[in-house]
């Protein structure tokens, strides 16, 4: 696996995202935002956490502009693979891979600690080293992470069976308990908690492994 990890000015993850991929064995190349192409032969692009731009105007909307994001485009539009965690899950939304938006949290602050998911469906190259219907540990940091959509919207991605993860206790008012969704092709995920900060025993807990694991392998499998 060849993973192109984009980095924004504000991106804060970057290193986390691209050291859970290597520990999956998957060769990482970073990407400035600013270049207009990817390297050659990707097959995975990780969007990672952070403060794109500062957050400034909509969490996610200048990063969306930046000229790299026309390549993520194209390779998402192609059937490539594509993870956008917490600022990359605005991104992803922004650029309209995926549906919704990332409101303000309900209590208007930002939270940081680590929750309850549960997975909703196995049937996805990131979801399959889980059995659907899993509780995983995994760390949120956001101030902006309620998910919304409108009901038709959230009625599709629960139909379609494209929610990934929801919330056991919701921190941050996400509609339907939303932390991650799908895209119609199932190649792109987003979500807001962080899977690659629960990637390693020395950072407190390991339930994120399976997400980059099973990525390697559905990849490998390709």
């Amino acid at each position: 696996m060849h993973a192109a990890v984009i980095v924004f000015p504000g991106s804060n993850c970057d290193r986390d995202l691209a050291v859970a991929f290597e520990a999956a064995g998957a060769k990482v190349t970073k990407v400035w935002h600013k270049d207009t192409d990817l390297p050659q032969g990707v097959d995975m692009i990780g969007i990672p956490g952070g403060f794109s731009f500062g957050d400034y105007l909509r969490c996610g909307a200048i990063a969306a502009n930046s000229p790299i994001c026309k390549s993520v485009a194209a390779h998402a539009e192609r059937g490539g693979y594509v993870i956008g965690i917490c600022n990359g899950f605005q991104v992803l939304t922004e650029t309209g891979l995926l549906p919704g938006a990332l409101l303000r949290n309900a209590g208007l602050k930002y939270i940081c600690k680590t929750v309850a998911l549960k997975v909703e469906t196995s049937a996805s190259p990131f979801t399959e080293g889980y059995n659907a219907g899993d509780t995983i540990n995994i760390p949120i940091a956001h101030h902006d992470g309620n998910y919304f959509a409108d009901d038709e919207t959230i009625a599709r991605l629960q139909g379609e069976d494209r929610v990934a993860f929801t919330y056991e206790d919701t921190p941050n008012g996400a509609k339907a308990d939303i932390a991650g969704i799908l895209s119609s092709n199932r190649r792109v995920l987003g979500m807001m908690p962080h899977p690659e900060r629960a990637a390693d025993a020395g950072h407190g807990g390991t339930d994120g492994q399976a997400l980059f694991r099973a990525l390697a392998g559905a990849l490998a499998a390709v």
